[in-house]
């Protein structure tokens, strides 16, 4: 592949990168509801999710380029680019559900689906781009360590009815 396909490929890859940090960060209020939840005591600074975020957004665009370019077939580049598609959806839509519509019991179920997401990436492309799985690890634990805060959140501010 030439410099320019490759350029053109990592430009769209972070333009969707970017679309979904946007979707998601205009679902994200950290207003009165946010800061009169009880967290836990292991949650970290608010400070810390920006750049958490933007390392894992980087590591989805190469990640994702580098799967489609070691790709052996359009079937298989559809694939990815489904995979990934899906991923976004589910990582906006916990934002969605925890933030603006407050019920991170909600949120709580659908991490669930955000976390199968990024496990099928990895699994989908570990057979031959390993590089691409390998950079998706980080994201899986990232979401893992979310789940457990959605689940600690639950537990020291349930019930949602009605917030």
């Amino acid at each position: 592949m030439t410099r320019g396909r490759l350029w053109l490929q990592s430009l769209i890859a972070s333009v969707a990168a970017a679309a979904v940090a946007a979707a998601g960060t205009e679902f994200t209020r950290l207003g009165p509801w946010y800061s009169g939840l009880t967290k836990p005591w292991f949650q970290p600074p608010d400070w810390l999710f920006g750049p958490a975020w933007t390392t894992i957004y980087i590591c989805c665009v190469i990640a994702g380029v580098w799967a489609w370019r070691t790709s052996s077939s359009v079937r298989q580049r559809g694939v990815v680019v489904t995979l990934f598609a899906l991923n976004a959806a589910c990582n906006v839509l916990w934002s969605a559900l925890f933030f603006f519509v407050q019920r991170p019991d909600w949120a709580l179920w659908e991490v669930g689906f955000l976390w199968l997401s990024v496990l099928l990436l990895v699994l989908y492309t570990r057979s031959w781009a390993r590089r691409s799985a390998d950079l998706l690890l980080p994201y899986l634990a990232w979401v893992s360590f979310a789940a457990v805060l959605n689940f600690a959140v639950v537990r020291l501010n349930a019930p949602f009815v009605g917030r």
